[in-house]
């Protein structure tokens, strides 16, 4: 998407007529543009030059943005840094004081002599034509002072796209031109001595209210401009964390030479050198030193991360304690910091669903505004009022309106939630995925790296009975410590943090799908599961039904085996058993563990009135142990990617579905989502797919998201509310509607100030989500349609899908019954019918299950699973 600076516009019917301009334009796919950043983002197959052409021809102005490609974290911090800088309230505060030097003493001698009769200097008293010159003069001043809304207001009109400054144009020019007839008109009073008419031409000029019309509207778009640039606080705060320099190193040991450049200076693959309290330059990796690292700038996380050879840093963090020397990985627009910028500052470019109806109202509120006005000035004239009058009340109803107000309701508060977001570690990508997650219904969760750490881990070490916990734990290091498998790395980690001493073995061997085995002091050591261990003592003896724990052997504890193991695996954890020769040492259980915070995260989702749903590959049984201490509501097991992308598909014909995932398998998921949510320290193509990025990884923060997201849709709806609220009653007010029945009149001059606080009012309720506590849950409500049920058994009863595996070793009858009875024991299938003479069995499901699954129930009922057939 191409985003460009957008001039000229000054509220949301300019954004409206650029918007509608660009579409119209062949080859453009969709066009947004932010009133709030003055930016629009155009995608599509088209040059800049015809898009430029396209925003000129509508009466504004268009540039391509400078891409700050192959600039460093900090050139491009600087790039976006030059784009949000406040640059209309100093000119709009120039204004102001230049507005009000001249008012004061138009004020002075117009009210201030009529109302209060405050004397007037000698030349002005007595002398009316001479009054009305005067302030003809200071209000044509504050009219050039404040010309941009003449300028801008007419050339909307000339291009029949009227605006805001259209408006304020038309009234403040209605008024000075009337003022400037009733002028003329006393000047042949005063020729023909009618002392009448000169006293009630007097009280018909309105000089000052144009030129109050101009300086309150002017005191109300500084305040707008002014909050207005508060709402990127958040973002700004991050762009100034970027350093400027680095310390690079070149050579080695007493050759080794320190040097100081600039950061657009460093390259990938240059070594780099932080000292405590320095701020990182860019993504790297340690390749030197240990410390602890404040991540804040980017996660939201305040307590530093410990880092040491082999870690990545990223840039904008703080180097809190030890010396580092680390390797440049990603520099320029690539590092972590300047994709977080850009994904906010993107974000803002983008437009909420909800912001659709603002537009539609906005693209004929001011012809409407126009109309309305010349229908008040004729009607009270027909009424029998003055010109006088008619006119007055017209011009009212110009410069009450605010089509302003409509059009930052929706921008102003999404760009507070985003810089909200990102100071939390949370990062929408669009202001379309910030309104998804506040109406996200059900959450569906990726099991291993999203709800559990994705780390294997040792969970128990059970001796046997003629054993001791240091035997079992020493054979299992000496022939682990061989291995790069997940479980052995667990159990080397555990028996190093025990301090359990290294015995040296000789021929290891790996058996794969089973265990490993090595000799230690001329006995044969081996690890692995139930079946591997019987086999490889002892031959294996008849088993009973499907039971493969079932040992018979006479230095086996079969009764230890069975209730131990069976209880380990109900559990969700793989056991793993070790013998020397023909004697069970134990048992030693590992485990993918929840992370600490997985429970809390969930409780909140469910309070929140959201209903929770596990995805994973792993069994059944795995995955209900894990389901069951994380609290989720519902379970789907043994799903490959395209099987949880059908369930994703499922979920969604019940509610609004949410994604959260962390791995390559998981992006089709991610994707199909209403909502795809990646955790930050998951894959890149993980965090591509997604939709809304949790830096920290921490499944709490996908509650937080919600929370910031209906937050900031409860802010859109009041924002709205006031807009519309406010040009529903002040319209009529100013047309004069409530004369007869309250008596109610509007000077024109409350309603400009009216017009000009309305956008300010908005923006600044907006920025209360500043004070937003994203992880404070104590004021969770619940959804207002939840979805209950058993939303698995919802969506896939009834609905079977059959598949033909391949099974060989069947010999007859008993045979197709005994594997009949081992695949529809397995969750899942519903009717397994074999066939010896085909060597061949029909599977019906009524969910997902994964061939591993299967594969298993085959082969431990003692037959050859040959694949699915085709």
């Amino acid at each position: 998407m191409e985003q460009y600076n957008v001039t000229g516009m000054s509220c949301a019917a300019c954004q409206v007529r650029v918007e509608k301009a660009v579409n119209a334009l062949p080859g453009v796919k969709s066009c947004a543009v932010s009133l709030l950043t003055n930016s629009m983002g155009v995608e599509g197959d088209i040059s800049p030059s015809e898009i430029i052409k396209a925003v000129e021809n509508a009466g504004y102005g268009a540039s391509l943005k400078k891409s700050s490609s192959g600039a460093n974290s900090s050139a491009g911090a600087d790039a976006y840094g030059d784009e949000l800088r406040d640059r209309e309230t100093p000119k709009m505060k120039k204004r102001l004081i230049a507005s009000v030097l001249f008012l004061i003493p138009l004020m002075y001698v117009s009210m201030g002599h009529m109302l209060w009769n405050w004397p007037l200097p000698a030349f002005l008293d007595g002398n009316h034509v001479a009054m009305g010159l005067y302030e003809l003069l200071l209000s044509v001043i504050i009219m050039v002072i404040n010309q941009k809304f003449f300028v801008s207001g007419f050339k909307g009109l000339i291009y029949k796209s009227p605006n805001m400054d259209s408006l304020v144009a038309l009234g403040a020019g209605a008024a000075f031109v009337y003022s400037v007839t009733a002028l003329f008109a006393m000047s042949s009073a005063v020729l023909a001595g009618d002392d009448e008419k000169i006293k009630y031409l007097m009280d018909q000029f309105y000089f000052e209210s144009a030129a109050t019309i101009l300086t309150l509207i002017t005191v109300g778009k500084m305040l707008e401009a002014k909050s207005k640039g508060k709402t990127t606080d958040a973002l700004k705060s991050l762009m100034k964390m970027a350093p400027k320099t680095a310390v690079l190193v070149e050579g080695e040991g007493e050759a080794r030479i320190e040097k100081t450049v600039p950061v657009d200076q460093v390259k990938k693959g240059d070594r780099f050198i932080v000292r405590p309290g320095d701020s990182i330059p860019v993504d790297g990796i340690v390749i030197e030193g240990e410390s602890a690292v404040n991540e804040a700038a980017l996660t939201g996380e305040s307590l530093p991360v410990e880092k040491s050879a082999g870690s990545t840093v990223s840039a904008a963090t703080i180097n809190t304690s030890g010396f580092l020397i680390c390797e440049a990985v990603r520099v320029g627009e690539d590092t972590t910091l300047s994709a977080i910028i850009r994904m906010v500052s993107d974000a803002a470019a983008t437009k909420a669903p909800i912001a659709k109806i603002a537009d539609r109202v906005s693209g004929v509120f001011v012809p409407a505004v126009i109309l309305i006005a010349l229908v008040t000035f004729i009607v009270w004239l027909i009424a029998g009022q003055s010109v006088g009058y008619a006119v007055a009340r017209a011009v009212s109803v110009l410069v009450i309106s605010c089509p302003c107000a409509l059009g930052l309701a929706t921008p102003v508060a999404i760009m507070v939630g985003n810089g909200m977001g990102a100071k939390s570690g949370i990062l929408f990508k669009t202001a379309a995925a910030q309104e998804m997650a506040g109406k996200t219904q059900i959450v569906a969760l990726d099991k291993t790296g999203t709800v559990t750490t994705g780390i294997m881990q040792v969970t128990d070490v059970i001796a046997a009975e003629d054993s001791s916990e240091k035997d079992l734990l020493e054979a299992a290091y000496a022939l682990e410590v061989k291995s790069e498998h997940p479980i052995s790395k667990a159990i080397v980690e555990y028996t190093e943090k025990n301090q359990i001493k290294l015995l040296e073995t000789s021929g290891f061997e790996i058996k794969a799908g089973n265990g490993l085995s090595a000799r230690l002091d001329g006995k044969t050591i081996t690890g692995g599961n139930a079946r591997y261990i019987e086999s490889v003592v002892n031959e294996i003896p008849k088993r009973v039904g499907n039971d493969n724990l079932e040992l018979h052997h006479a230095e086996f504890d079969s009764a230890f085996i069975q209730t131990e193991v069976k209880k380990l695996a109900s559990q969700g954890k793989t056991p793993v058993l070790f013998a020397r020769d023909r004697t069970l040492l134990g048992i030693i259980a590992v485990s993918d563990t929840i992370k600490e915070d997985s429970a809390q995260a969930i409780s909140e989702l469910k309070n929140m009135g959201i209903h929770t749903v596990l995805l994973t590959g792993d069994n059944e049984i795995t995955a209900r142990a894990i389901a069951e201490q994380a609290g989720v509501d519902e379970v789907v097991a043994g799903v490959l990617p395209d099987g949880k992308e059908a369930v994703i598909r499922k979920l969604m014909e019940s509610g609004k579905v949410a994604m959260v995932g962390d791995g390559i398998n998981d992006a089709p998921s991610l994707t199909r989502a209403d909502l795809g949510i990646a955790i930050g320290a998951g894959t890149d193509i993980a965090i591509d797919a997604a939709d809304v990025v949790l830096m920290k990884g921490s499944l709490r923060d996908v509650s937080a998201a919600i929370r910031l997201s209906r937050a900031v849709i409860k802010n859109i709806h009041e924002n709205l509310f006031w807009a519309f609220f406010y040009n529903i009653i002040g319209i009529p007010l100013a047309a004069g509607c409530y004369v007869s029945a309250f008596g109610w009149t509007l000077n024109p001059m409350f309603g400009a100030a009216a017009m000009g606080l309305s956008s300010f009012c908005v923006v600044s309720n907006a920025l209360r989500l500043n004070f937003l506590k994203s992880q404070d849950s104590r004021r969770d409500k619940k959804v207002k349609n939840p979805v209950t049920g058993n939303l698995i058994l919802n969506n896939f009863q009834n609905k079977e899908t059959e598949m033909k595996i391949s099974v060989k070793g069947m010999m007859c009858g008993h045979c197709e019954m005994h594997v009949k009875k081992a695949l529809e024991a397995i969750d899942g299938i519903t009717e397994a019918a074999a066939s010896h003479e085909k060597a061949e069995v029909t599977i019906e499901t009524s969910k997902p299950v994964d061939e591993s699954v299967i594969k298993a129930a085959v082969e431990e009922a003692g037959y050859e699973y040959a694949g699915v057939i085709a």
